[in-house]
């Protein structure tokens, strides 16, 4: 385990209480177990290293390596130990993009053609899609492509031409607008690349030395490229890629240039300084991303009618929770990594993990809640408050193909017996009711108030109760 040693006094045991607290999930998700320790989640999930960093108080509270870089070798994580980033690298992307918009270099909501030279956006037929910088940062722009499988080292690798036009040695479909744009969500790598393409056509320059000179140096950060492939000084101290089972990748790890959507290279310190950063503009506070407090805000507003504390995507990011809860966040995965970042905005707290193993995406998690925990993150107040439950849902409900339910409340319980089982029992999380016995969840129809329909769902169908 090594890290920076200008932590405060206190993270120490901070840091010990963490890695002592993994809860490991179970078949039955909404059940609680015991803690473990991270030592034993890593083995379990055939991890072998693991980057960590803590936000709290708006600053990063501390930062950490552990396990080793490549799976039976002696080379330990440290602070400046380099993960891929896979999807994380759309926000800090996003970062960049919006700094230019805020300097007027490119347009938030005009076509995103008119900055693209090296390629254009096909037609479909006579009809020529409009798409903007706004749309394809919040995934609403219609275009295909989910994401990216990536490159072996050794190559051969596509120029971001070929991968737009889908053409060999590019291992993906052709990028397209088969959407209309601006309707609906529809998580999209190619959009990404789009927009990485008209960034690198309008200013005319590499992509990895654009986002240095917009952020990387700005922060000091001397751990963090969107070069692909990775220098060989950085390659020296990264981690190696290891998809299942442990197995290392036997040239280390994939080459992605679809850099914007899944080529960042960093620490999970390195990513926390940016999130201070970003968190800084929210405030008002200037930080060296320059970003205003409009133009950060910005970033995490709804860009489709979403309902009130719904998730939904900014601009980059992905968002959820209100009031006090209310966070950004992404994931990433690429072959062999896995990542996470997450900030409050209100609380100044926040994380990023970062994990050299696909088996490990259940750890990222365990360790992030292992985090919440210690750190206090603010949470729903559906997720920490008992509540007492509306008796407008109590009453006998009978599905359409036969079968009788009851349900009873019992203070912020819910009761719910079918067909002579014994009751199961459900509690309220957000507008939902889960079950700590079954996986199964209930909703009431039009409103938990004046409930007329139950709705159970359980093992992929949906069943509806009248009452």
């Amino acid at each position: 385990m090594t890290g920076r040693s200008d932590m405060p006094d206190n993270s120490t045991a901070r840091i010990a209480r963490v890695i002592a607290d993994l809860r490991p999930s179970t078949a039955l998700l909404h059940r609680q177990t015991a803690a473990c320790s991270l030592s034993d989640r890593m083995a379990h999930f055939a991890s072998p290293g693991v980057s960590i960093a803590v936000v709290d108080d708006g600053r990063v509270a501390w930062e950490r390596g552990f396990g080793v870089r490549t799976n039976g070798r002696p080379e330990p994580v440290g602070a400046d130990t380099l993960f891929q980033a896979g999807s994380v690298s759309k926000p800090v992307f996003a970062l960049g993009a919006m700094y230019l918009v805020q300097q007027e270099q490119i347009a938030l909501d005009s076509d995103i053609q008119q900055y693209l030279t090296s390629w254009r956006i096909p037609p479909n037929g006579d009809w020529i899609p409009r798409v903007t910088l706004r749309q394809l940062l919040s995934h609403t722009a219609g275009v295909s492509v989910h994401g990216f499988a990536g490159y072996p080292a050794t190559g051969p690798w596509p120029t971001l031409i070929q991968v737009l036009n889908g053409s060999p040695p590019a291992n993906n479909f052709p990028v397209i607008v088969d959407l209309i744009p601006g309707l609906q969500l529809r998580y999209s790598g190619g959009g990404m690349t789009i927009a990485q393409a008209a960034m690198m056509d309008g200013l005319g320059r590499p992509f990895p030395e654009i986002m240095r000179e917009l952020i990387f140096d700005p922060l000091a950060l001397e751990n963090t490229t969107f070069a692909q492939p990775l220098p060989a000084d950085l390659a020296a101290r990264s981690a190696t890629a290891h998809p299942w089972n442990g197995v290392a990748k036997p040239d280390r790890w994939h080459v992605y240039p679809e850099m914007a959507a899944a080529g960042l290279w960093t620490t999970a310190g390195d990513l926390a300084r940016i999130g201070c950063a970003f968190l800084r503009n929210l405030q008002g506070e200037r930080s060296p991303l320059g970003l205003s407090r409009e133009t950060a805000s910005e970033m995490l507003k709804p860009q489709l009618p979403t309902n009130e504390g719904g998730d939904f995507f900014g601009l980059g990011w992905e968002c959820g929770g209100k009031g006090d809860a209310f966070h950004c966040r992404h994931n990433g995965w690429n072959e062999g990594f896995v990542a996470g970042v997450w900030l409050y905005p209100a609380a100044g707290k926040g994380a990023a993990i970062m994990i050299n193993s696909n088996q490990g995406w259940p750890l990222r998690d365990e360790i992030k809640e292992a985090i919440a925990r210690e750190y206090d993150w603010p949470r729903s107040t559906s997720e920490t408050t008992a509540q007492l439950l509306p008796t407008a849902v109590e009453g006998i409900y009978r599905a359409e193909r036969g079968g009788v339910c009851e349900v009873a409340i019992d203070g912020a319980m819910l009761m719910l017996s079918i067909n002579k089982q014994r009751p199961v029992v459900f509690m309220l999380k957000g507008s939902d009711f889960v079950s700590i016995s079954v996986n199964a969840l209930l909703q009431f129809l039009p409103s938990m108030e004046a409930a007329t329909t139950m709705v159970l769902k359980q093992g992929g169908q949906t069943f509806h109760f009248e009452k």
